[in-house]
């Protein structure tokens, strides 16, 4: 899974078909995935249980990460927003995140740990809060792109210096456009 673009939200985004070229690819195929995604975004300590993700659990992921992207993909297009979507993101962050406490480790060290349980809610208002946030925030706004990469989909926040970054990732869709170029380059000063 890919956690590069700036925000929860998009790293949510990025879990969707984001390859152009690829039809059907799915990041959140069952809980098992979504218990990847959860962890590895850190929205949930690593050393949380996750027993109970169900089926309906990755269905609201899903549902979630489909408004999400009606959302930011407006904004680029500079285009007003789907009604609906809006209501059921700002319906999702409304409600109450996750608590989080500090508990010790085995070696007396704090480390956060969840509080009152793991629920589906929370963990979709927190992304939805992510959402709300970048969507109303000028400075984030400003720095949300597309990746130029040839088929990917992607969108990040370009945090680069100079905010000229063109892609999701310089080691994925950058090296691809680099050996393009190259090939391009090779195949021109051929002769004949």
């Amino acid at each position: 899974m890919w956690f590069d673009s700036g925000r929860v939200c998009l790293d949510l985004v990025a879990t969707s078909g984001s390859r152009r070229d690829i039809e059907g690819t799915e990041g959140i195929r069952d809980g098992d995935e979504l218990r990847l995604w959860l962890v590895g975004t850190g929205l949930v300590p690593g050393r949380t249980p996750l027993s109970q993700i169900q089926t309906d659990w990755v269905q609201a992921f899903r549902a979630l990460r489909a408004d999400v992207e009606s959302l930011v993909r407006a904004e680029l297009a500079a285009a007003g927003p789907d009604r609906d979507a809006l209501a059921r993101v700002n319906a999702a962050a409304a409600g109450p995140p996750p608590g989080l406490c500090a508990v010790p480790d085995q070696e007396g060290h704090l480390v956060r740990e969840l509080c009152g349980g793991l629920e589906c809610g929370a963990l979709l208002a927190a992304v939805a809060r992510d959402a709300v946030e970048l969507l109303t925030d000028p400075g984030d706004r400003a720095l949300l792109r597309a990746c130029e990469g040839e088929g990917c989909a992607r969108v990040y926040l370009d945090t680069s210096r100079g905010h000229r970054r063109r892609w999701c990732s310089s080691e994925l869709c950058g090296n691809r456009e680099r050996v393009a170029r190259h090939r391009r380059r090779v195949l021109a000063a051929r002769p004949g």
